[in-house]
């Protein structure tokens, strides 16, 4: 049985370990330590790493995790991931024997230039494209790459488990209620993730049926989010990738 387990580490980010017996894997190990202490306490041993883009918060553990052993490293084929063994893109795999799963790779640009997820038995791996309620920032790609990202990811079915890169739910939910305000499903959201947070609990994973019915971002054809994002731009557009972008630019002012 995996049990999936949330390093903090920094200010707000989550590495995700994976366990199954006396193995584990990590996603994302932006430092080493959170991870080397846990495989200590626990006396497990590190199987795999898993990189889903190449920003430092997300990779600077890396190279201290490989050390001098010749463990796996997964990670977007294209982009400067440390220590990299196995360079992974859309219809790849991702198997780690050690802990009894392997995970399919979706090509999700748009944050970085080649930004990957990593999808098994119900359970989302997506870094910084898809947040709790919100998505990452453009950097690398256009906004219509992030928006067909995250219309990709959103295709999954309702019950998939979503483990995002940050714990950015509750300011990213401030934002949703700006955009999407008549919306009872994300005020209860809300109710539900500040007591989690207040009882120093993470409010991930969500679900992608719970993104799809608060994440303003995967809801761009939604009438009250079209006439949000045409109000911030003063003008009148329909089109999702045009009304996506439109949000995105104020979520990066709000």
């Amino acid at each position: 049985m995996l049990e999936i387990v949330p390093l903090p580490a920094f200010q707000d980010n989550y590495i995700w370990t994976l366990r199954s017996g006396r193995h584990a894997a990590v996603v994302d190990p932006g430092e080493a330590r959170p991870v080397l202490e846990y495989l200590a306490r626990e006396g497990l041993a590190l199987a795999a790493i898993l990189a889903t883009h190449h920003h430092p918060d997300h990779v600077g553990g890396i190279v201290d995790l490989v050390g001098t052993s010749k463990l796996p490293v997964y990670g977007p084929r294209g982009e400067p991931i440390p220590a990299l063994t196995h360079p992974v893109g859309q219809g790849d795999s991702a198997a780690i024997p050690e802990i009894g799963a392997t995970f399919s790779v979706l090509d999700i640009p748009g944050h970085t230039r080649a930004h990957v997820a990593y999808y098994d038995a119900g359970s989302l791996f997506c870094g910084d494209t898809l947040f709790a309620c919100g998505c990452g920032r453009v950097f690398e790609g256009t906004a219509a790459q992030m928006h067909d990202s995250l219309q990709k990811l959103a295709a999954l079915p309702d019950e998939t488990r979503v483990y995002c890169g940050h714990e950015y739910t509750l300011a990213n939910i401030r934002f949703a209620r700006a955009v999407d305000p008549a919306n009872p499903v994300l005020a209860a959201r809300e109710e539900r993730a500040r007591r989690l947070r207040e009882a120093g609990h993470p409010t991930l994973p969500s679900t992608l049926g719970e993104e799809r019915a608060t994440n303003p971002f995967l809801r761009c054809a939604e009438p009250a989010v079209v006439e949000s994002a045409n109000k911030y731009l003063g003008a009148r557009v329909a089109d999702p990738v045009r009304v996506f972008a439109a949000i995105r630019e104020w979520k990066n002012k709000f």
